[in-house]
């Protein structure tokens, strides 16, 4: 059956939503936890230590009149990923959004990488998107078989990088990571789309941060000479894309990777 367009006005209201970010009291995490707030979403707010952090993010939500609460979850543990998804439900009853932004980005040379370094980083990265997409998942079609209201299961969304196609030097480990994020969105789409569920990724590119022009001034000027747009990305440019993807504008996208990038990876290699 063709599924009705949505009315523009009200394409990007989430009020009576529920919207989950892994690691999302920080960065990347935090712009989206925020920007799905003001967009009228219940948040979960996901941090594995940075529990200050999480609560500032909660905190102004609240301020705003929003609903929101942070949870504590290592997700690279399967039992971590199944509290974060239990006490969601817990606090708001459902859960209609997974943003799987959770992820670390150390920076160990190939030959000098210890074993535990490589793990660490696929454990986070990677393993971690498949435990709470699992978790989600189910919990999104067990919550839609309950439903007679027509809508659809939800949207898992995952936070992948340029570096999944492109190389940068002592990421090896974050780099295979990051493909496997991409290769695992567009099998779970694949898998998940009969039951409702859209999942796509979200590739950002350089993201501005307190600190970064000084701790790293010659990365930023040349990637500054090389991006079209001609600057760094902030955390809200990556989180319209996930609200976008996430919104019934998004109703007939999946299994793809939306890259947020500013246009780096069109720049000429000469």
């Amino acid at each position: 059956m063709q599924e009705r367009a949505p009315e523009l006005g009200r394409a990007f209201n989430f009020a009576g939503k529920v919207a989950l970010i892994s690691g999302g009291g920080r960065g990347i995490g935090a712009g989206i936890s925020k920007r799905f707030a003001e967009a009228g979403a219940s948040v979960v707010v996901g941090y594995a230590r940075a529990e200050a952090a999480a609560q500032e993010v909660v905190g102004r939500i609240l301020g705003a009149g929003g609903k929101a609460q942070a949870v504590r979850a290592d997700v690279s543990r399967a039992e971590d990923a199944d509290r974060l998804i239990s006490q969601t439900l817990e606090r708001f009853g459902r859960l209609d959004v997974l943003v799987n932004n959770a992820g670390i980005y150390p920076l160990a040379t190939l030959l000098e990488m210890a074993d535990h370094e490589w793990e660490q980083v696929l454990a986070v990265n990677l393993t971690g998107t498949h435990n709470c997409t699992q978790r989600a998942a189910r919990a999104m079609i067990e919550l839609s078989a309950r439903r007679d209201d027509g809508e659809s299961s939800g949207s898992i969304i995952n936070i992948s990088s340029i570096e999944a196609a492109s190389t940068a030097f002592a990421h090896s480990h974050y780099t295979a990571a990051k493909a496997g994020v991409e290769q695992y969105t567009r099998n779970a789409a694949l898998e998940l789309g009969g039951e409702g569920i859209r999942v796509n990724a979200v590739a950002p590119g350089l993201i501005d941060r307190p600190g970064l022009a000084r701790a790293w001034p010659d990365g930023v000027k040349r990637w500054q000479s090389r991006v079209p747009l001609g600057r760094l990305g902030t955390p809200e440019d990556i989180a319209d894309a996930c609200l976008f993807l996430a919104s019934p504008l998004a109703r007939w996208i999946t299994g793809i990777t939306l890259a947020v990038d500013g246009g780096i990876l069109t720049a000429p290699a000469f």
